[in-house]
């Protein structure tokens, strides 16, 4: 028996059991192991099932061109199903994502446009924005838009969910699922809802991310929003493939904590998965109380550890961000230690007059300044004297019209050697999130220098 071509080979894809990585957990686990698809990923379900649609109703044509806004996976996904199929590939990503996730697309042959992370969806810099705009440009080309593409969650409808629910003979309780475009969770749940009500559906989001309180509450808050540098789930937007009905509950998972489970998952199970998966059993070791002792828990392992060799299995990085443990105080001993500044903020149309009062006022050196209840920026009292000194004038001017970019943010666990490298002459402070406390904490230069002295 042979395959006609690679697309054939999609699906079907094993369950294994974990059994060290879930130590504590009374429940059997099983990973739903997405990484034998040919693009080394659960996506390849859904690229394929969008362009096949797309097929079927003319929006996509013989010689067409596939435009799409992609974190890698997806865009791999519709790559292989372009090259089986005669069709070119444009992709636009984020400058969040790992090098290897974009050489891995040109590797396909496909043109890849890297766009910046920290702006809002709508801002037409972003990645979602440049797609859109590239398919209102580029004659006989398709916009897949996987985030509110229907046959996105109807591809797991149809394969992911009967798979498992065949797989476990019916007998799976609970299934986990890190959350990005709503897809895989959605489609998956369905189908077994369908089979079974009582199935709990678990979504994995992460710090930063707007899903968890509007599951919650059914509020869009911005004040949820942060910069965070976990891959693949978490969104600052609510993608239409995201069924919160169908999603019993959100649980969210840091970055250090899903990068070390990551590495901890390669290490103890000799599955190489990636950071979605980490997150993934992250939460699920998180949410462990929930699972009784015969019952049935399915994770969904997303992607392979290959696309994050730079990153996640790269111990400089991981370093660089504190998510390696070391011995010595952390930022939250700074904190707690009292040497540091109350954070204090600016919105972006306070004047840079009573922006230098707040400075001198309360003797701190950096202002964070806030756009719609985000931090989107920063000014120092360097730059507020040097502006004034440039332009006595200028006093009236609105601080967004000088600030420089956002201060950056670290977890409360970052080692202070970490932190004393991320402090420099062109970058004054760093603030600290605890977000498990959800409060934010300024750590400057001064402040760095003076725990490293005591």
């Amino acid at each position: 028996m042979y395959y006609n071509n690679i697309l054939e080979t999609i699906g079907n894809t094993p369950l294994v059991k974990l059994n060290k990585v879930t130590a504590g957990v009374e429940a059997t686990v099983l990973a739903k192991v997405e990484t034998v698809n040919p693009g080394n990923s659960i996506k390849d379900r859904m690229a394929l099932k969008m362009v096949e649609d797309a097929e079927k109703d003319g929006r996509l044509k013989p010689g067409g061109t596939i435009i799409e806004g992609t974190s890698g996976n997806t865009g791999m996904g519709l790559a292989i199903a372009a090259i089986v199929k005669g069709y070119k590939c444009i992709f636009t990503t984020t400058d969040k994502q790992s090098q290897e996730k974009i050489d891995a697309l040109k590797a396909f042959g496909a043109d890849v446009i890297v766009c910046p992370t920290n702006v809002e969806p709508e801002d037409p810099r972003s990645y979602y924005s440049v797609a859109a705009r590239l398919n209102r440009e580029i004659e006989n080309s398709f916009y897949p838009n996987q985030y509110d593409n229907p046959s996105n969650a109807q591809a797991h409808y149809e394969t992911t969910g009967p798979e498992i629910w065949e797989q476990t003979e019916g007998k799976i309780n609970h299934l986990v699922v890190g959350v990005g475009t709503g897809g895989t969770i959605s489609g998956t749940a369905r189908f077994l809802k369908e089979k079974n009500p009582a199935i709990k559906i678990w979504g994995i989001d992460t710090y930063g991310s707007v899903f968890k309180k509007y599951k919650e509450t059914g509020e869009f808050d911005k004040n949820e929003i942060y910069p965070y540098v976990t891959e693949g789930i978490g969104e600052d937007f609510l993608p239409k493939n995201v069924a919160f009905d169908l999603i019993d509950q959100f649980e969210k998972v840091t970055d250090k904590d899903a990068a070390l489970m990551t590495r901890e998952i390669v290490r103890k199970e000799g599955i190489w998965v990636g950071n979605s998966g980490g997150s993934a059993i992250a939460g699920l070791v998180q949410l462990k109380d929930n699972f009784k002792k015969g019952e049935i828990v399915v994770v969904i392992f997303h992607d392979h550890g290959t696309r994050y060799l730079a990153k996640i299995f790269n111990d400089d990085w991981m370093r660089s961000k504190g998510f390696i443990d070391k011995k010595g105080m952390t930022a939250s001993d700074v904190v707690a230690s009292g040497n540091n500044g109350k954070l204090i903020t600016v919105n972006g149309d306070t004047s840079i007059k009573d922006a230098l009062n707040l400075i001198i006022e309360n003797d701190i050196s950096q202002l964070p300044v806030m756009q719609d209840n985000r931090i989107v920026g920063s000014v120092s009292e360097d730059l507020v004297f040097s502006h004034i000194l440039k332009n006595p004038d200028g006093l009236t001017t609105p601080v967004n019209k000088i600030m420089q970019e956002a201060l950056p943010f670290v977890d409360s666990s970052t080692p202070l050697d970490v932190l004393a490298g991320m402090v420099t002459s062109d970058n004054h402070a760093v603030l600290v999130k605890d977000f498990k406390r959800d409060q934010t904490f300024i750590i400057t230069r001064y402040d760095v220098v003076q725990a490293l002295a005591s």
